[in-house]
């Protein structure tokens, strides 16, 4: 097994509100994914006095610990729990109920010998490669789905749209949101490669369509995880004025790529 980590700040002066790992426990059966895009809050206060990375950073880990150790629980299991855990560490300190407090997209992947599991919370994407080299990918649309007017102001999606029924879900203080998550299973021999991308690395894709999931992932197997983001900070610097494409507030957003080969 062969596996590769790419994970860049959209801006070099901000602190990368990803958090990409992969584990492998020290008994050699099996492994697991973890990929979250922290939320960008706006400017206004979030309730909260901790950053997004100080989120994703304790979220991320507690995910890695469950997903590697407590094999017993299922993936919505594991978030509901890791969700709990990081509520628990500031809810003390912060405003848990504000609808800006830290909040993540999640991906995870389990797999042992003979199965593969999945599990994706929002705009963040899964693709696994079959043997004969098709490409699936495991998308939580619901975001893409919205209409591009109610995601006019933040104020109108916090209101209406985020973490609420018809609109979209996040990982943020509440276990439930784990039950709304896109989840699955295959079977291990069924799985060639996968590659878990946060939404900042899937523009080369789904913003900017320099090619279908097929393409990009042949990509980042042919030519490394770091060519992508790469090839997506040269697509956002030539659009940077216009933002031609829909829905990028951002002309840079943090980029992250995990690739597993089996």
């Amino acid at each position: 097994m062969r596996t590769e980590l790419v994970s860049e700040p959209g801006d070099p002066d901000r602190p990368n509100e990803d958090f990409a790992g992969v584990g492998l426990p020290a008994c050699g059966q099996g492994g697991c994914v973890i990929l979250l895009d922290g939320v960008t809050p706006p400017r206004e206060a979030t309730g909260c006095v901790h950053s997004v990375p100080w989120f994703t950073a304790r979220l991320g880990g507690a995910l890695t610990e469950l997903t590697v150790s407590d094999r017993h629980l299922t993936l919505p299991e594991i978030l509901a729990h890791a969700i709990d855990r990081t509520r628990s560490a500031h809810s003390q300190t912060c405003d848990l109920s504000h609808p800006r407090t830290p909040q993540a997209t999640v991906v995870l992947a389990r797999w042992s010998a003979d199965l593969l599991e999945y599990l994706v919370l929002s705009d963040s994407a899964l693709l696994l490669r079959a043997p004969d080299g098709a490409v699936t990918p495991v998308l939580d649309d619901r975001l893409a789905r919205l209409p591009r007017a109610a995601l006019a102001t933040d104020a109108l999606i916090d209101a209406n749209l985020r973490n609420k029924e018809g609109g979209f879900f996040t990982a943020a203080a509440d276990p439930s949101v784990a039950a709304r998550a896109v989840t699955g299973s295959v079977p291990r021999a069924e799985v060639r490669a996968l590659a878990a991308l946060t939404d900042g690395a899937a523009r080369w894709t789904e913003k900017f369509h320099e090619g279908d999931w097929t393409a990009l992932f042949d990509l980042i197997a042919e030519q490394g995880a770091d060519a992508l983001v790469a090839r997506v900070r040269e697509l956002e610097d030539k659009d940077r004025e216009e933002r031609t494409f829909l829905r990028r507030s951002k002309t840079h957003d943090d980029a992250s790529v995990i690739h597993v080969a089996f």
